[in-house]
């Protein structure tokens, strides 16, 4: 099976340089990529395919649920690099229909270590409890989750202060919140862009 794989390489990148023979020396040389992506870890959710982009075109962090805690190490060093170094336009906060860790995230079962990281989820299906109590079943009612929250993270990441520094400074960058469905390969629009202070007191009222 690994054979396969670094067989599968080998044609990747020979495919690559016989439709751009300096693609992977414009790799070297620098990487400016205009948009983070902030996305689950589910192998069914290739950020970049998604959007059609080549490698070097986007930054790429991936965690369980897309989620942006305001206390994970990891995630935070990975915003103030793309925001700080990169200086990325865009942060797109991408979260999927049928997200197993949503589903694990509200489900009464103890799953261990997974439980302590989805306590943000759980919040958010308790703050919404009685919109998502109204949904007519269970497939609609964690997919209107997924979308709430990735409206919760969009949040998240609009209060940091790295963002908040980025906007002071005069730097342009928009968080967006979107949703992709594995069903048919499209992605939703959450209609949560903030792209500054404005925004964010209008959409958030913080």
């Amino acid at each position: 099976m690994l054979d396969e794989l670094l067989d599968n390489n080998r044609k990747w990148a020979r495919q690559k340089t016989e439709i751009d023979p300096q693609f992977f020396t414009r790799l070297v040389n620098q990487q400016t990529p205009e948009y983070f992506w902030i996305g689950c870890a589910d192998s069914r959710v290739p950020a970049n395919e998604i959007v059609n982009l080549d490698p070097g075109e986007m930054f790429v962090h991936r965690n369980v649920a897309n989620l942006a805690p305001q206390q994970d190490a990891n995630y935070l060093s990975v915003l103030q690099y793309a925001v700080h170094v990169l200086k990325v336009k865009h942060v797109l906060v991408v979260g999927h229909y049928g997200c197993g860790g949503v589903r694990t995230a509200i489900e009464s079962t103890d799953h261990g270590l997974i439980d302590h990281w989805l306590s943000p989820i759980r919040e958010v299906a308790h703050e919404h409890r009685h919109e998502l109590e109204a949904c007519e079943d269970d497939t609609i009612m964690l997919d209107r989750l997924c979308e709430l929250n990735v409206i919760a993270q969009v949040r998240n990441v609009a209060t940091n202060p790295i963002t908040l520094a980025a906007w002071r400074s005069g730097q342009p960058l928009s968080i967006h919140g979107w949703v992709y469905s594995i069903r048919n390969g499209l992605v939703t629009d959450q209609g949560v862009t903030v792209s500054n202070l404005q925004d964010r007191l209008e959409i958030f009222g913080v």
